[in-house]
């Protein structure tokens, strides 16, 4: 039985201010103060200390892991349980387990997401190339920091970079890591930010290298010489285009195409894909290739497969007989992701500020970075040898006598007094004396003093190079370009993506194939559009229209044939006549500013069928000019829908009219007025949205009307309107030449 409700007034609640939760309120708050408060803080975080990576091309997700791997000694040590590494590395990372995990993914060279992969993996790490290949859990795999890694670490205990508490204040942690070569550029790198995004694709670590001190040596020089293209770890063609390049490397936005690699195996007649792009995995491969075939997009396919295996990735295409394999791999390359564009968005981190910078820009920041870097850690060094020429000189003058040290050690009642003994002994300083007192017995002799000794001088010609160092920037310019060198000696591998040019690439225009067939199309004023077989026209030949709409222009065709739709904003639209479904003429049609996207308040005025872009289209302008214009001028190479500045916006437009050949125009004016002439005084324009030439002159407060061919005029005296030459007045319409006054005379 369900138990009875109980009356929220019959509870009795306990209203206790200080108790949270007992009682509600609201509090209005400025929007912008809440922003300020509450949003603002959480931008910046993911800004700054999470998304976007600095110039050292790590974000600290990455820093914090690597950090760590290098603090249990896995630089030079064997691997360790990835689970290890991860427990380790919350001690500067508190977001959790799995987070840091991936982290590592990311970085293995199981993984395979980078060129210069920085985790030496063992186990299943995953592929980057498969979506559904998932990584075993942490507790099951082992990892190091790889070689390379050194060229990272080398300054770490040098003082070259800044150190910052970690969260809870317990240990310190890099602000960055020193990295010898520009590793923003190696290591792709991508993250969503508030506002913001960064996406990095990496290039060759021995062509960055090299452009690197390229630039070192001459800033002005061209990077294009030396840093060819991104470079991807799974592989692939790049299709070239040198204008698309150096936009990337002025401004650090665009995209690179990359397309997937095959090869063809005539004797089983099947296509074998190796590598494809980074941008993509093959389970998107096989789901849009399956779509396309039941689409029915696609009939050459008669099987694909994924057959990867521990040799690395093979998706496998069985074809049918008769199958061209180069124009089927155009389409696909064309419809899948087999071709993909790979975008660059070179967001950097500059002193804690977001920037986007292109690829000089950022050398640039590098090499100022670096400059810092090196010179802090030869002052490091420099202060060292100080440290140790200070003691050597202080063992320099226990040299004097060996035995009266001995003897003042003896004889010295308290060891709290063996210090200022020695100091007062020899003249030497605390530092020095303790060093001196802390040698040992076995140590006491001239061989090994003499020694230490004859150090001395090699070390002062040390610090005075040391010295001289830090005080020559060419010289500071010299150790950096030396060690890039090194680096891209030590670590520089071949390029993984092949370089092919945009001119090299075969490109196949296939026409999808459509059902061909005899259609009438109609265009109302309103801008409705309908595609009529003639069977169907036939049956039922009265059209249907919107109270108020009328017809503008109707004519026989084909479904395949393509059509051009004029509209009042000086633009047109382009399709085929097959876009458009059967209708009947009892339907009102499809509305072609909905159907076509066009933009708001716009509306078609003309539609044309442009064939094979023969003929003319004469422009009709109320300020009394006609322009001519080819119809070859709105024929495009690419499949582009719509083409602006389709004719001049100078005067508002009257009428529009198909020329195939010369004909006699009939052009009113509101006066009213007419003018016959023949088109051939007409001369064709070059560009759509020209001027024209004036046609009818007329006082200002007329303007033209219409114009249509003299045979569909009502004009019966054609030699009273007929001029020999453009632009002319034309004269007044007479009674028997109006359309009105043949409209009575039929009634």
């Amino acid at each position: 039985m369900p138990k009875k409700k109980i009356p929220e007034d019959a509870v009795s609640r306990e209203a206790n201010p200080n108790v949270l939760g007992l009682h509600a309120a609201v509090e209005d708050q400025p929007i912008v103060d809440t922003l300020e408060v509450n949003y603002m803080p959480y931008a910046m975080s993911v800004i700054v200390s999470r998304a976007i990576p600095e110039i050292d091309g790590f974000k600290p997700s990455h820093r914090k892991l690597l950090y760590t791997m290098y603090k249990m000694g896995l630089l030079t040590g064997g691997r360790t349980k990835s689970a290890n590494i991860v427990g380790q590395t919350m001690r500067l990372n508190p977001h959790g387990d799995g987070p840091i995990y991936e982290t590592m993914v990311r970085l293995s060279a199981g993984y395979g997401a980078l060129l210069t992969p920085f985790v030496d993996s063992k186990g299943n790490f995953g592929k980057v190339y498969s979506r559904d290949m998932a990584y075993a859990a942490s507790r099951y795999t082992e990892a190091k920091l790889s070689a390379i890694c050194s060229e990272i670490f080398r300054d770490i205990d040098s003082d070259a970079v800044d150190f910052i508490d970690n969260y809870d204040n317990t240990m310190k942690e890099p602000a960055l890591l020193p990295t010898t070569f520009p590793n923003i550029l190696v290591s792709a790198n991508s993250g969503i930010a508030v506002g913001m995004a960064s996406q990095f694709c990496g290039f060759n670590l021995k062509e960055v290298c090299d452009t690197t001190a390229a630039y070192l040596k001459n800033p002005d020089c061209t990077l294009t010489d030396t840093l060819l293209a991104p470079d991807f770890p799974t592989g692939g063609e790049l299709i070239c285009e040198p204008p698309a390049l150096e936009e990337i490397y002025r401004t650090g936005r665009g995209g690179v195409k990359v397309r997937a690699k095959w090869r063809y195996v005539k004797d089983e007649n099947l296509i074998e894909i190796y590598e494809i792009p980074y941008s993509t995995s093959i389970e998107a491969i096989l789901d849009k290739v399956a779509e396309l075939i039941k689409a029915g997009k696609i009939k050459e396919i008669a099987d694909m497969r994924d057959e990867t295996d521990r040799t690395g990735l093979k998706l496998t295409i069985d074809l049918k007989r008769g199958t061209d394999p180069d124009r089927l791999m155009a389409r696909l390359f064309k419809m899948t992701s087999l071709q993909d564009t790979c975008s660059c968005n070179f967001n950097v981190l500059i002193a804690g500020m977001p920037k986007v910078l292109g690829v000089r820009a950022l050398l640039e920041e590098w090499c100022a970075w670096r400059r810092e870097s090196v010179r802090r850690r030869v002052f490091f060094v420099l202060g060292k040898k100080k440290e140790k020429l200070h003691l050597l000189k202080g063992l320099r003058r226990i040299l004097l006598d060996i035995d009266k040290a001995i003897k003042i050690i003896r004889e010295t009642g308290e060891e709290s007094e063996v210090i200022p003994n020695l100091m007062i002994g020899f003249g030497i300083d605390q530092i020095q004396a303790e060093y001196v007192a802390e040698i040992r017995l076995r140590n006491i002799n001239k061989e090994y003093i003499l020694k230490r000794v004859q150090e001395t001088d090699a070390l002062q010609d040390e610090i005075t190079d040391l010295e001289d160092l830090l005080e020559s920037p060419r010289r500071i310019k010299k150790v950096i370009i030396d060690e890039l060198e090194e680096v891209a000696k030590k670590y520089g591998q071949p390029r993984r993506t092949d370089i092919i040019y945009g001119h090299e690439v075969e490109d196949f225009h296939e026409e999808e194939q459509v059902e061909d067939y005899p259609v009438s199309v109609f265009l109302s004023r309103e801008g409705y559009f309908k595609k009529i077989i003639p069977a169907s026209l036939r049956m039922n030949s009265e059209q249907k229209f919107k109270d108020g709409d009328a017809l503008r222009q109707s004519f026989e065709t084909t479904n395949a044939s393509e059509i051009m739709f004029f509209t009042d904003k000086c633009q047109v639209y382009k399709c085929r006549i097959s876009d458009f479904d059967d209708a009947k003429a009892s339907v009102l049609g499809d509305y072609l500013p909905s159907k076509l996207g066009m933009d708001t308040e716009e509306s078609p005025v003309f539609a044309c069928l442009p064939g094979d872009y023969a003929g003319a289209l004469l422009f009709f302008f109320e300020n009394g000019k006609a322009a001519r214009v080819n119809l070859s001028a709105y024929q495009t190479t690419s499949n582009r829908r719509k083409l602006t500045g389709a004719y001049s916006d100078k005067s508002p437009l009257s009428s529009i009219l198909r020329l195939d050949r010369e004909e006699e125009l009939a052009v009113y004016s509101n006066e009213p007025r007419v003018l016959i002439f023949n088109t051939a005084l007409l001369s064709p324009k070059t560009t759509r949205s020209t001027q024209g030439v004036a046609v009818m002159t007329m006082k200002p407060k007329y303007h033209l009307e219409r114009a249509v061919l003299l045979e569909e005029s009502a004009v019966v005296n054609h030699s009273r309107y007929r001029v020999r030459a453009v632009p002319a007045a034309g004269a007044l319409l007479r009674e028997e030449d109006c359309e009105e006054k043949q409209m009575g005379l039929l009634d």
